[in-house]
């Protein structure tokens, strides 16, 4: 499978290189970066630390998804409509990654996914899919006396808050309970707040040092508390997530897809 990379000079998109590389049955189709940047015109395989690839890293993203059965975006929520448009185009397979995607973007997924595969989730990780179905899982199986708790740390430069992945965690949560997040998350609290109202699902995020992402879900009850957690120690973890994922979209049917599917937790 032709696999393509946008955002490849920056440090996700050069772990995306060096996944495509080693992994059995993918070949790199294209790297391309913003206008301007660093990594423009050097050699991808050089770029990512491996030996030369004969692929050169360009700002040409029409290109990129015309030579490509599939495109991997970690980019920005700036750029996702135009990748979009473009995956729509060339029915090029879209794996999104990237999170904060205001309504204008998700609508542009929407559009295109009636044309081509469009996989999107706010982490690759397979342990973070598995914990999500855990999560959801356990909410269907508790009452509203347990509290439900989710607590996020990144490392200092992450722009948005709450993580995509917690929000992602809240949502199963929410679908377990059989309610909208919307009405019952707490995104911060602060002062003199209250006793806590039963049903909602509160939201705690942190900020430091170089953390990957960390994540613990807890139930808590009165006497007992259940804590559903994973931590990342590698980044390698959401590379190979995505290159596994774009692997499975080969010869899939238009439509809007999760990586739930690709681990047929839905089966």
């Amino acid at each position: 499978m032709k696999i393509g990379i946008v955002g490849g000079g920056g440090r996700m998109g050069q772990m995306l290189i060096r996944q495509v590389a080693r992994t059995d049955g993918a070949t790199l189709a294209g790297v391309t970066d913003r206008d301007g940047a660093p990594a423009l015109g050097q050699d991808a395989g050089l770029l990512a630390g491996l030996g030369p690839l004969g692929v050169p890293v360009t700002a040409d993203p029409v290109a990129l998804f015309a030579a490509a059965d599939a495109v991997i975006d970690f980019t920005s929520p700036a750029a996702t409509p135009l990748h979009a448009k473009l995956a729509a185009e060339h029915q090029t397979a879209l794996i999104v990654g990237t999170t904060g995607l205001d309504e204008a973007a998700e609508e542009a997924l929407a559009v295109a996914a009636l044309s081509t595969p469009i996989l999107q989730a706010p982490n690759m990780s397979l342990g973070v899919v598995l914990l999500s179905a855990l999560v959801e899982r356990v909410a269907r199986s508790l009452d509203i006396d347990w509290d439900i708790e989710i607590v996020e740390m990144h490392h200092r430069h992450k722009v948005d808050a709450p993580s995509g992945t917690a929000l992602a965690l809240g949502q199963a949560a929410a679908r377990g309970r059989n309610v909208d997040l919307a009405d019952q998350s707490v995104r911060s609290r602060d002062g003199f707040t209250g006793p806590r109202t039963p049903g909602t699902i509160g939201f705690a995020t942190l900020r430091g040092g170089d953390v990957i992402g960390d994540h613990t879900v807890t139930f808590a009850g009165q006497g007992e508390r259940i804590e559903l957690s994973h931590k990342a120690q590698s980044r390698d973890i959401f590379a190979a997530g995505a290159v596994r994922a774009a692997l499975w979209c080969s010869g899939r049917s238009p439509g809007r897809y999760t990586m739930t599917d690709v681990l047929g937790l839905d089966q």
